[in-house]
């Protein structure tokens, strides 16, 4: 029992680093190695005291920049101090960009939340765009809000249409460099519309539990034996990355299905 104990703690607790490299045209070469580090789906977990051993595992990596795609908390657990520690640490590594889940909403604390977070050092992106440098190359950086917001679930991708089609309006998407921090993972097709270069995504939780040839069992939006759970996924010229997160929410145990941080790699192509 206590080996069973072991092995079931560790697939909940044990951090899982996966590494994945995008090449562009539309990046200079001194871009070269840029290092983004993806967080998703906290839910108010602690990994260690005053969340050391996240925080830890993240500041050896080195990033040049780190995005966090939602569910810092959970909206009935709480854990607004955990998430307010681990973001507060976070930014001490690299500069911190932000988007909310549907938990924040859920909650009701999200406005609290942004300004603690905005005070705490996070860039907190509501449906904005900012421009990150990366070498010779500028990132545009897009980042909406999960459309719980409007508790309009029936029109869910209709606002996600409407706030992607606002930020691009005055982009070249065939010539700028685009990356979308949503937090969900399930409406590639709308990211992909809009020409969006590179999608941080999160939600799904990697589908709970993971099995050989079958993948995730279950994710909120698309019910069980869902698609987009984890790993890359291509649409046309977009590709999205969904982290398979860090706590968990309504189901206490992951299965085959460690904590994740993502590390994304920039290069320019040489033949830009």
């Amino acid at each position: 029992m206590a080996g069973l104990k072991r092995f079931f703690d560790a697939q909940n607790n044990s951090l899982e680093v996966t590494e994945y490299r995008f090449v562009s045209r539309k990046l200079s070469r001194e871009c070269r190695g840029y290092r983004i580090v993806h967080l998703s789906d906290l839910h108010g977990k602690l990994f260690g005291d005053s969340q050391q051993i996240l925080a830890g595992k993240v500041e050896g990596i080195r990033p040049n920049l780190i995005v966090f795609t939602g569910d810092l908390i959970d909206s009935t657990r709480g854990g607004e101090g955990a998430g307010l520690l681990l973001m507060e640490r976070l930014t001490r590594v690299a500069p911190v960009y932000y988007v909310s889940g549907n938990h924040e909403w859920r909650s009701g604390k999200f406005e609290l939340l942004a300004r603690r977070l905005a005070e705490a050092g996070v860039h907190v992106l509501r449906n904005e765009r900012k421009i990150v440098n990366a070498g010779q190359s500028d990132i545009h950086l897009l980042g909406i809000d999960d459309p719980m917001r409007m508790k309009l679930p029936l029109e869910e991708k209709r606002i996600v249409d409407e706030d992607i089609r606002a930020l691009v309006a005055d982009i070249d998407v065939t010539r700028d460099f685009t990356v979308l921090l949503s937090h969900r993972p399930e409406i590639l097709d709308i990211y992909a519309r809009h020409g969006i270069d590179l999608i941080f995504s999160g939600h799904a939780h990697g589908g709970q539990f993971r099995f050989p040839l079958i993948g995730g069992v279950y994710a909120p939006q698309q019910g069980l034996f869902p698609r987009y759970t984890a790993g890359r996924h291509r649409r046309g010229s977009s590709e999205l990355i969904i982290s398979r997160g860090l706590g968990n929410s309504g189901f206490p145990q992951r299965l085959f299905n460690r904590p994740e941080i993502i590390i994304m790699e920039l290069h320019g192509r040489q033949d830009r």
